[in-house]
This record gives structure tokens, C-alpha cells and sequence, in this order.
């Protein structure tokens, strides 16, 4: 060693350092990240779906992507939305997604129209993170909008149950 009276002054700061590094608690797990969820509503447009699942992308920015197993159904796109923590292990989301109508007749798709827009609905979510960061539960609520912005019927509440994607 060509300095032992530094290294003899910085040793114990590093130990301590790194002494304090282990004993400091494990960042709680956040919401960021690839989910599948179910949801199930008990009134609304959804209550007669029983098989709904969603796929998100909670991105670290606080923005979100989701898509469902529905949205061939008629065809939609993907939603795009929002998030943040409320907090330590409970977040709120809310994103939007448009709604489509078939064409009246098939010639109508034949001649360069298709899906015209029918409508938006947005969802909100109260979730609610496990211990472990891998799962979580969340209150839904649903609202319905038509292709002017007005609400309609078919809202409703729905709890969902999700689980992280991982290798």
C-alpha cells in the first residue's frame, strides 16, 4: 500500500457505510412493471362477462398501457392511462378506451369503411400491492361515455385480482 494512513482514515467510513447499507429496510415493491389481471363486475355493460383479463404495463413515468382479451370484441384499441401511489403499497390508475360499432352491413366494410367510433368508457382502480410486490387486488369502477362525451348506462363496480409477470 503506498497510502496506509489514508486507507487507515477511509476503511472505517466505507464499513460503516456498507454496515448501514444492510441494516437499512428493503425498498417497498412498486406497482412498475407487467401485470395480467381478471376482473369481474357485479352490475353494468361487464356484470355477463365472466372471463375478462386484462394485460398492463405500469411504466415508471406513471403512465400505463392495457389491453384486454376483449379488445377483438368488437375491435378497440389498446387503452392508454395513468397511474401513481397514494401510499407505501396502494396506487390509483385510471385510463381510457374508445368503443367501436360494427358497420350496418358487410358492403360497408367492402367499400373502405369498418368500425366507426361508438364511444370512450374510462376505468379507475383503488389497488392494493401484496407484501411481496407480485399480486394485488383493486377496486374497479367503470364509466360509459358516448361518441359525444355524454355518460351513458352500462357503468358498474368490479373488484380485479392481479399477478405480475415474471420468469
Amino acid at each position: 500500500m503506498k497510502h496506509p494512513r489514508l486507507w487507515s482514515a477511509i476503511l472505517p467510513a466505507l464499513l460503516l457505510t456498507a454496515a448501514a447499507r444492510a441494516d437499512a429496510p428493503a425498498a417497498a415493491p412498486g406497482l412498475t412493471g407487467a401485470w395480467r389481471a381478471q376482473m369481474h363486475f357485479s352490475g353494468g355493460a361487464f356484470a355477463g362477462v365472466k372471463n375478462l383479463e386484462f394485460m398492463y404495463v405500469y411504466n415508471a413515468g406513471g403512465t400505463l398501457t392495457e389491453s384486454s382479451n376483449y379488445d377483438a370484441a368488437p375491435p378497440v384499441p389498446p387503452a392508454y392511462g395513468i397511474w401513481r401511489q397514494t401510499a407505501p403499497g396502494t396506487f390509483q390508475s385510471k385510463y381510457v378506451f374508445y368503443v367501436t360499432k360494427a358497420p350496418a352491413h358487410f358492403k360497408e366494410i367492402t367499400q373502405g369503411g369498418g368500425w366507426s367510433p361508438d364511444g370512450s368508457g374510462i376505468f379507475t382502480e383503488e389497488i392494493t400491492l401484496s407484501a411481496d410486490g407480485n399480486a394485488y387486488t383493486a377496486k374497479v369502477h367503470y364509466t360509459a361515455y358516448d361518441v359525444n362525451g355524454k355518460p351513458v348506462p352500462g357503468g358498474g363496480e368490479g373488484t380485479a385480482t392481479g399477478q405480475r409477470l415474471t420468469f
